[in-house]
């Protein structure tokens, strides 16, 4: 190419205009200019684009739990039919939403609202009982790629805590609210509301009257069901955002103003730019080793990849029968482990098989 400082290329500009006769000759000469300085431009940006296309290859992945702890493999069959249904529903809404192009934060709120509508699972209206015969709600989201979070805890009226919590996160200059001042946010808001007996389905409540009928029932099991429940759901969209989200009814017989690990950011909820996820089982020992963000740590400083940070996780830092965690990375990897012996969950990813399973 063309030096236009050099003294070869202004005698040749010279020559071509001392030979100019007609205006056609002159378009010729621009055409030329045009072509020598402007299309090595034009190629490299056209070239830049072909990068930019052949490097955007993400893809969507989702991963959704329904609650850990342990659950006979000898389960009526019709129960769990209900339980697999109910978890394959809830994927398709994540699923159809992440496929045509959607946000991962909306798959994820969507398919936690679906699962808090559902009494099968121990989050809103299939909420558990506190030792006071109430129902309270926590819930919370994170997304990664703004390192931001929303989270409420102690709920009483709030229909779909999740969608409380990305208001908080999206709207309010705090993280966290509990209690009265939970609700007292949610008053400033649109967010559907219900009375508290909504909460009360039957099957939770006679549950919950049969372990206070025999003193010491709770604690004396064998395994650590009676502190499971929780559902999540974690996914990735076609940029490339991870999200995180949980919302728990607690646990069985809490005490006042207990509070477990979901609406902790980092314990129960995480999600930075390379993971996102979701606990569930039991929260004080899923607080006490900051477990999501453990995960996400291991990742990050030890160059793990995502199974082998979930087993460092599930089979190495927790004891067995303790909790199960769902997760997916920036790649659209999917990780699905429990210590309990089982977990409800489900999960799909672009171009990948989908799974709904409870036992191993």
């Amino acid at each position: 190419m063309y030096n236009p400082s050099s003294k070869g290329f202004k005698r040749i500009c010279c020559y071509m205009l001392n030979r100019i006769h007609s205006a056609s000759t002159l378009f010729l000469c621009i055409l030329v200019g045009f072509l020598i300085f402007a299309m090595p431009s034009v190629s490299a940006q056209m070239s830049g684009q072909e990068a930019i296309l052949e490097t955007n290859d993400q893809k969507w992945a989702i991963a959704l739990h329904g609650g850990a702890g342990y659950v006979s493999p000898d389960m009526p069959e019709e129960r769990k039919k209900r339980y697999m249904a109910a978890l394959d529903s809830a994927l398709t809404i994540g699923v159809d939403i992440l496929e045509t192009g959607g946000s991962s934060l909306d798959a994820v709120e969507q398919t936690v609202r679906f699962l808090e509508d559902n009494p099968l699972f121990n989050a809103g209206r299939g909420a558990v009982f506190t030792s006071e015969g109430k129902n309270e709600l926590d819930a919370a989201i994170m997304d990664g790629s703004q390192m931001n979070a929303g989270a409420a805890t102690g709920l009483k009226t709030v229909k779909h805590p999740i969608s409380l919590a990305r208001i908080i996160m999206e709207e309010s200059r705090h993280i966290l609210f509990a209690g009265d001042g939970a609700e007292q946010y949610a008053d400033q808001t649109t967010i559907e509301r219900v009375d508290s007996e909504y909460f009360k389905v039957p099957a939770r409540y006679e549950a919950w009257k049969r372990a206070n009928e025999s003193q010491g029932y709770l604690e004396s099991q064998p395994d650590n069901g009676w502190k499971m429940g929780t559902v999540g759901c974690v996914a990735v969209d076609k940029t490339g955002r991870l999200v995180a989200g949980t919302s728990t009814g607690g646990m069985t017989n809490k005490r006042y103003g207990r509070v477990g690990d979901v609406p902790i950011i980092g314990s129960g909820t995480y999600a930075d730019e390379q993971v996102a996820v979701s606990a569930t089982g039991w929260g004080e020992r899923i607080m006490l080793n900051v477990s999501a963000h453990r995960l996400a740590s291991h990742m990050r400083y030890t160059g793990a990849n995502l199974d082998e940070s979930m087993d460092y996780l599930v089979y190495e830092l927790l004891n067995e029968g303790e909790a199960g965690f769902i997760a997916v990375d920036r790649d659209g990897n999917i990780s699905m482990e429990t210590n309990t012996g089982s977990m409800f969950r489900a999960s799909q990813s672009e171009g990948g098989e989908k799974t709904v399973a409870i036992w191993k």
